[in-house]
């Protein structure tokens, strides 16, 4: 804590990630419209038209609702991507590490899966799969298991080498309690770290996903699909693009400088 709150950064990034977390909880409170109500009468209103601070879309539909629900759908696909990465790829790069006979398996599959691009390998499975808020999230979870997993790899072979571990191995500790009491434990700071990183990685793809017609499906709102939408109005009324593009920005911007500040205060060699 001493750590997070000297660095100013980390301090802005934490403030812009409580906006958005408060936004996404309370996004049926603050939204003055169903996000997919239409008002035929009033379309491409300019923002702080009365009824309408944010404007309207080509149908009409309030571009403020609509923001704060896509915002909504981005952070859930985002936090079930994280867990589906921590899932998977955490007991794999325990494994990987622990035991040198599956490394060569498990790396190798991890390779396979980093041959192939980030955004292609979620359009791949979304398309196999379907698309969805939970299809999105798992195409984009499971695109993230081989970072994941190098991560705890890499943590792993250096813990399984230190003193209190290799004192547990030489009184015949039982592995899964190694892996589980002493190794995973002290891992922990790296994983939350990477789980930082893997949060706006995900809140973009699936505003690629839902921007290609791959992720969340309409009248669901997303930010992908607002500047789908908005694409062939830009240069006539740009507002219904321009909105939430920014809030993918303060997203982005908020995790990865909360994340940056958080790896630093987790680490003991710059941390005081």
């Amino acid at each position: 804590m001493r750590g997070l709150r000297s660095n100013r950064l980390g301090l802005v990034g934490a403030v812009l990630l409580l906006i958005v977390i408060v936004i996404a909880v309370f996004a049926p409170l603050l939204a003055p419209y169903p996000p997919a109500e239409v008002h035929f009468p009033t379309p491409f209103q300019k923002p702080g038209t009365v009824g309408f601070a944010l404007g309207t879309d080509d149908l009409g539909r309030d571009v403020l609702s609509r923001v704060l629900y896509g915002t909504r759908a981005s952070l859930e696909v985002g936090t079930l991507a994280v867990l589906c990465a921590v899932a998977v790829g955490v007991p794999m790069g325990l494994l990987a590490g622990y035991w040198r006979w599956l490394d060569t398996v498990l790396s190798r599959i991890a390779d396979t899966v980093l041959a192939f691009p980030f955004v292609m390998l979620a359009v791949g499975l979304t398309a196999i799969y379907g698309g969805g808020l939970t299809q999105a999230a798992i195409a984009l979870g499971v695109a993230q298991v081989p970072v994941m997993m190098r991560v705890v790899r890499a943590e792993t072979l250096r813990l399984r080498e230190t003193d209190f571990v290799l004192a547990a191995r030489a009184m015949h500790v039982p592995s899964w309690r190694i892996l589980g009491e002493h190794i995973l434990p002290n891992a922990l700071a790296p994983i939350i770290v990477q789980a930082t990183v893997i949060m706006p990685t995900a809140v973009l793809g699936e505003a690629i996903l839902s921007f290609l017609g791959l992720g969340i499906k309409p009248p669901q709102p997303s930010l992908g699909i607002m500047l789908a939408d908005a694409q062939q109005y830009l240069l006539r009324t740009p507002w219904p693009g321009i909105f939430p593009g920014v809030m993918l920005l303060l997203i982005c911007l908020g995790f990865n400088l909360f994340g940056d500040a958080l790896r630093d205060a987790l680490d003991p060699k710059t941390s005081r």
